[in-house]
């Protein structure tokens, strides 16, 4: 059974735990996390669309991304070995970090006119270590947390990872229109140096952690483990849990931007609205979280957001029956992105505590891929099912898709206790 939580315990201070060195160096890693993502995407597309690359071969190299989809597979790897510098983690993130500055730096070399083949190797091979960077520092920081500590070093190292997407997705393409995009991918391979910096400047986990004695047990371990720790149904119950948390929050999203461009909203206002005040929210709404699972404890703040994030999706709702203003849109952005920056922080915490230190580079792999499968295949039929009931009939579906996860609450992580049911970390810790 999980502990109790006393009613006379006192949570831990704030700025005690946000105020710590190890919070800073996963913000920075957050950071650097996020660097990479949108540089084998969005503004690959946009050098090669200035160059006068074709749509078709621009198409094809979406396929690039696919290492971020698959990355479990080598996660065992990251448990398995441990480098002979910086410790199991650290040392791993160092070896990825490097690699990405190196791999950045080789595509400002290229000329997309003399052919796009190296650039494609090259692109594989930048989202082959941000990948891998992904699995270390997820392992890094279920590691160095202890469980009141989740929420914030979620939330610092969501905040990072949203500040990067902006200085890649945005900035970054501003800078291309001053300088040529070869320049600007040398200074982000600069910049990527701070995620070095970040790495050396991160305190090792306190908790000595024995890795797998062989490579078998780092791939068959996880498994067994996990299924071993909760008990083969609720184990099963506990991946379905986590395919219907966030589903009414993936269902919202995915539809969005089609929903707000066929009410009658330009794509300036939305992409101004969304990328401007809306992405403030999704920070704020992580720091949010991260102060939540410190005041409240992780299960109390796992139950405020799920029940927040599924009633976000009523502000679009409201927005899909009045008058189609600004400030309406402004509003609904506003309260949807909040909660899915407070959701996605305690999510975060929560598939953190599931996971055993020994094995939390293939865990959390294995966990998150679950939850991007939800993304991917439960969001497919949105458009018929907007088509046919409308978008406030469909807005209406999304919150109510969102019930069934809420139900399971009580079973995986009740109200008075600290931790979720068969959580991986030790209340003492």
């Amino acid at each position: 059974m999980p502990p109790v939580v006393s009613s006379s315990e006192a949570a831990p201070s704030v700025l005690a735990v946000f105020g710590q060195r190890k919070m800073f160096a996963l913000t920075l890693l957050g950071f650097a996390s996020g660097l990479p993502y949108l540089l084998t995407r969005d503004a690959l597309q946009a050098w090669l669309t200035v160059e006068g690359v074709d749509l078709a071969t621009i198409g094809l190299l979406g396929l690039v991304g696919l290492p971020y989809t698959w990355k479990f597979i080598w996660a065992p790897v990251l448990d398995r070995f441990v480098p002979p510098f910086l410790g199991r983690r650290r040392g791993w993130l160092l070896v990825f970090q490097v690699g990405i500055a190196v791999a950045l730096a080789a595509m400002a070399l290229q000329d997309p006119s003399a052919g796009t083949g190296v650039i494609a190797v090259i692109a594989v091979i930048i989202a082959f270590l941000s990948a891998s960077q992904d699995v270390a520092a997820d392992a890094y920081r279920t590691d160095v947390l202890t469980p009141r500590e989740t929420g914030a070093g979620a939330s610092l190292f969501v905040t990072g990872y949203r500040v990067a997407l902006l200085v890649t997705g945005a900035l970054a393409l501003a800078a291309a229109d001053r300088w040529e995009w070869p320049a600007v991918y040398l200074g982000l391979a600069v910049l990527m140096l701070l995620g070095v910096g970040a790495t050396l400047f991160a305190p090792e986990p306190v908790r000595p952690v024995q890795p797998p004695d062989s490579f078998g047990a780092a791939v068959m371990g996880p498994f067994m483990e996990f299924f071993r720790r909760l008990g083969a149904g609720r184990a099963v119950l506990v991946l379905v849990f986590i395919l219907l948390y966030r589903v009414s929050d993936a269902l919202g999203q995915f539809m969005t931007v089609p929903f707000l461009l066929q009410t009658g909203f330009t794509q300036t206002e939305v992409g101004a609205v969304r990328g401007g005040v809306g992405l403030v929210a999704v920070i704020i709404g992580a720091l949010a979280g991260g102060v939540l699972v410190v005041r409240a404890g992780l299960n109390r703040a796992v139950w405020i957001a799920g029940v927040l994030g599924v009633a976000s999706n009523l502000g679009y709702y409201v927005l899909s029956i009045v008058q189609p203003t600004l400030a309406a849109l402004t509003g609904a952005v506003l309260v949807e992105n909040f909660c899915q920056g407070l959701l996605g922080a305690t999510f975060v915490a929560f598939l953190m505590s599931l996971c055993n230190p020994r094995f939390s580079a293939t865990q959390y792999a294995l966990l998150s891929s679950v939850f991007a499968l939800a993304n991917v295949v439960l969001a497919a039929p949105t458009g018929v099912v907007a088509e046919r009931l409308g978008w406030p009939g469909f807005f209406l579906v999304t919150v109510a898709a969102g019930i069934p996860g809420l139900l399971m609450l009580p079973y995986f992580a009740p109200w008075h206790a600290a931790l979720p049911v068969g959580s991986g970390m030790a209340e003492g810790d």
